[in-house]
């Protein structure tokens, strides 16, 4: 019998319940602006964010040079920017998302090609659908539902209900699986039995059974289920995004992604290599719509650790 959850302190728990409620009450009143007001005003709020925000915004300038080594500074920096606009224009749309519902074909393109694309991924044991945090990730998956497509997401629950709920909410509540949660392996192998699609995010560094590969030259702590779970079932992969639209609304892109020959331990470093590099394509070509300050490359492989201080002899023969 596994130990009971230690309690969490009180005063977290005010801190958390009354962020919580600040949160979803600045969520309804903003959704309550002029949809084109809400959007300028997430695109002003994400630059306030860039200049107050100074840990993130050094964060994100210090990946974009690993990433972007042959970029100057300046185009690094208005990268950055960008970046920080349109995560606030995500949000607002987030906000937003009655009103968007109401003409999500529209707004969210998904034309025939791509359609067919999706179509014909699922294997007769299902697809895995993979992604990254590029774009309005959120609206992406919610597209795929109302074109009619059996996807169901696996994500991380919050640490408080109440953003959980708030997620099931904007990705639909029985279109969820909780990693971690009763039942949810079970869940996951209904969906491949029933030839559906399984989506996940898999480009971030997370406390997951992971593989090293490949991200912008510098290998990346990548996690495996992915891999794993297409190999395991003889699924399908397509790997989808979505991307902004300068006139507005955004359009959505797939592409299959072929299982190697094998099934074993070097397959699923081929296969997780492959989905990362489909990943990192996305985000050259549109490097203001990916998430720059989160630590992609935090979890270093062992070859890689760090080797013993050397001592200066002369601090040694004074010592």
């Amino acid at each position: 019998m596994s130990a009971p959850a230690p309690r969490v302190p009180l005063r977290k728990r005010i801190k958390r319940f009354l962020r919580a409620y600040a949160l979803l009450g600045l969520l309804a009143v903003l959704g309550r602006l002029p949809f084109g007001f809400a959007l300028r005003f997430g695109a002003g709020a994400g630059r306030l964010a860039y200049r107050l925000l100074g840990k993130e915004r050094r964060r994100s300038l210090a990946h974009l040079a690993i990433a972007f080594p042959d970029k100057s500074e300046a185009e690094r920096e208005a990268i950055a920017l960008r970046m920080f606009e349109q995560l606030g224009i995500s949000a607002m749309e987030i906000a937003q998302l009655r009103r968007i519902d109401r003409m999500l074909e529209d707004y969210v393109t998904l034309d025939e090609r791509t359609a067919d694309i999706l179509r014909r991924v699922p294997t007769g044991a299902g697809a895995v659908m993979i992604t990254g945090h590029v774009g309005n990730w959120e609206l992406l998956f919610r597209r795929c539902l109302r074109a009619g497509f059996d996807a169901y997401a696996v994500g991380k629950e919050s640490h408080d209900p109440r953003f959980t709920r708030l997620m099931e909410r904007v990705r639909g509540r029985d279109r969820v699986i909780w990693r971690g949660a009763d039942g949810a392996s079970r869940r996951m192998l209904q969906v491949f039995r029933k030839n559906g699609y399984l989506a996940l995010l898999m480009d971030q560094d997370t406390k997951v059974q992971g593989v090293f590969v490949p991200f912008f030259g510098r290998l990346a702590h990548t996690p495996r289920a992915p891999a794993d779970l297409a190999l395991r079932m003889g699924a399908g992969v397509a790997a989808i995004f979505i991307h902004r639209r300068p006139e507005g609304g955004h359009v959505v892109t797939a592409r299959e992604i072929p299982l190697p020959e094998g099934r074993g331990e070097e397959a699923v470093v081929e296969l997780t290599a492959a989905m990362t590099r489909a990943i990192e394509e996305e985000i050259r070509r549109h490097p203001h719509e990916w998430v720059w300050m989160h630590e992609r490359w935090k979890t270093r492989p062992p070859s890689e650790a760090p080797a013993k201080k050397s001592v200066d002899p002369a601090v040694e023969r004074s010592a």
